[in-house]
């Protein structure tokens, strides 16, 4: 799919594209599809042919296109979010997931497109923020703020010198995926996935979304467009990125959601805690079989 401003998308889709389901897996920063291989192979196990799933490689991720560092915002991916839906779901009920910028993606989607939000019968935030990521402290010592605004350069630098091949032993990166995103015990080839995810990212991708996420994203009035529906946020009690205060203000401020935090858990839930993500998708995607809302009229093959 090409976006609004000419750039392509790889897009995965599973599924009759006349479903009266569609599930959309929108995946975190310096990841891609592959972040939900255990849930995309738990709802085909559970519904087959009954649903249909969309994901995808946000810009400047995967196998999509780069983007210029200017064009590296949650703002665009919400763009890219609601031309996904138009193009794979005109038509029919919508449950979202969402990790990290996947989460945050979901509610610039919310500021853009209300109505695509009201055709959705649950959402899934998983490990994600709303606002104030710039108080993070990942753990670290207080960096003050003249350290902490040079981080998205640094990771731009050290992005661009790995892709230039001049970095062939990552240690650093290796070392930040054990001690940052990672709970305790994490599986070798889940840290395999990550690391190769994140070593493949590009470096406007690395600066330009960690900039913008830093000083632009201010969501949280957004989420109240999600008031009414099933909602369950999780944050894992040992996520240094989108600590458990960031997943209570979201989930406070969507009355009636469900608020699960996950013991030893890090950042990664959809790897990590791979069971507990996909049976809560599996009890929503039950709930919109059950209760359908959305009239399903049927959408050209030609989108796919």
């Amino acid at each position: 799919m090409q976006t609004f401003d000419g750039l392509n998308l790889y897009v995965r889709a599973y599924g009759p594209s006349d479903a009266p389901v569609t599930v959309f897996l929108a995946h975190c920063w310096t990841a891609d599809t592959e972040l939900w291989h255990y849930q995309v192979r738990d709802l085909l196990g559970e519904f087959g042919h009954q649903i249909q799933i969309v994901t995808w490689d946000h810009r400047g991720h995967g196998l999509s296109d780069h983007a210029p560092m200017a064009a590296c915002t949650v703002t665009n991916l919400g763009r890219d979010f609601a031309q996904l839906i138009d193009t794979y779901a005109p038509t029919g009920d919508l449950i979202f997931a969402g990790h990290s910028i996947g989460g945050m993606t979901m509610m610039a989607l919310a500021e853009q497109r209300p109505d695509l939000v009201g055709r959705v019968r649950a959402a899934l935030f998983l490990a994600t923020s709303s606002d104030h990521l710039n108080t993070v402290t990942l753990g670290l010592p207080e960096m003050g703020p003249k350290l902490k605004a040079q981080l998205p350069r640094m990771l731009g630098r050290r992005a661009n010198k790995i892709a230039r091949g001049h970095a062939l032993f990552p240690t650093t990166e290796r070392q930040m995926l054990a001690r940052f995103l990672f709970g305790p015990g994490a599986r070798a080839r889940d840290v395999g996935l990550a690391m190769d995810q994140l070593l493949n990212s590009p470096s406007a991708t690395m600066e330009g979304f960690l900039r913008d996420m830093l000083d632009n994203h201010h969501r949280t009035s957004a989420l109240a467009a999600y008031g009414g529906k099933k909602v369950t946020v999780m944050v894992g009690d040992r996520d240094l990125l989108t600590p458990i205060n960031h997943g209570r203000v979201i989930a406070s401020a969507i009355p009636g959601s469900r608020f699960i935090i996950l013991p030893r858990a890090g950042h990664m839930l959809p790897l990590e805690r791979e069971t507990t993500v996909s049976a809560t998708l599996n009890e929503y995607v039950r709930y919109a079989l059950a209760q359908p809302v959305a009239a399903n009229v049927g959408v050209l093959s030609a989108h796919r």
